[in-house]
């Protein structure tokens, strides 16, 4: 239960209200609507401006509480992702729902989690001090990283190829298996795969795409789970990745 609501103007009292032991971000409620702990506190990051994108050179700079919409319908978004997007939530839980968010409360099925790890994501993380951490470092320990702290900006690259596929049980619900697979000018090849367990994974992340299907295999070497079998998901997930590869040299 909510026991007491803030909406701070500046960064440094929303830093200040977060030091407290039993505080909580709200940036769009889809979250904090599922919890079902002991009385807390709520910090609305509404008034602090971090709701905007901006494109810089070859990055593209994404405010914490931009809208997975906002961000859908970003004409700088890449393809692949918007494809995740629409993935990730429906509609009405898209309008709501923050970019950070999404990331800090994602699980193995989260396609958005794997198309940004894929990509490197980097994520400016503020407490007395501003820190750049990949998404690849929080997500294993993402409570202990962000107690007290507060995500302000996630940057991507748009000099990086994107691809992404998956397979589900019907084409609008999370996948059972996806891949996402990004490649940079420099030949650098980033491969991630998801669909079980605590986040998505990254399968590689090479100077090219060699030992590409060995690494895509073995990456579900145990990802059993209620929706398939680590057998079934290894071999699919080879079958992804290639997917990808070949999308990658159209």
């Amino acid at each position: 239960m909510i026991r007491a609501y803030h909406r701070p103007r500046t960064l440094e009292e929303a830093l200040e209200l977060l030091a407290r032991p039993d505080a909580r971000p709200l940036g769009g409620g889809t979250i904090l609507n599922q919890q079902r702990q002991a009385d807390f506190e709520v910090v609305d990051l509404q008034a602090l401006g971090l709701n905007k994108i901006h494109k810089a050179g070859e990055k593209l700079e994404i405010g914490a509480t931009v809208t997975l919409q906002a961000l859908l319908e970003s004409p700088h978004a890449p393809e692949a992702l918007r494809a995740a997007l629409k993935l990730e939530a429906p509609l009405n839980l898209r309008n709501t729902g923050t970019v950070a968010g999404a990331l800090v409360s994602c699980d193995g099925r989260s396609p958005f989690a794997a198309v940004m790890l894929a990509l490197d994501a980097k994520m400016t993380v503020i407490s007395k001090q501003s820190l750049v951490i990949s998404l690849g470092d929080l997500l294993p320990l993402r409570d202990e990283q962000l107690r007290g702290k507060l995500i302000t900006q996630i940057e991507i690259p748009l000099n990086a190829k994107l691809a992404f596929e998956y397979v589900a049980r019907t084409p609008a619900d999370r996948p059972i298996l996806c891949a996402a697979l990004a490649q940079w000018t420099s030949g650098r090849t980033r491969l991630v795969v998801g669909g079980w367990g605590s986040s998505p994974a990254v399968a590689m992340d090479g100077r090219d795409a060699t030992g590409l299907e060995p690494a895509a295999r073995n990456a579900a070497h145990d990802a059993a789970d209620e929706f398939a079998s680590a057998e079934y998901r290894r071999e699919v997930a080879v079958v992804l990745a290639k997917r990808c590869l070949e999308a990658l040299m159209m």
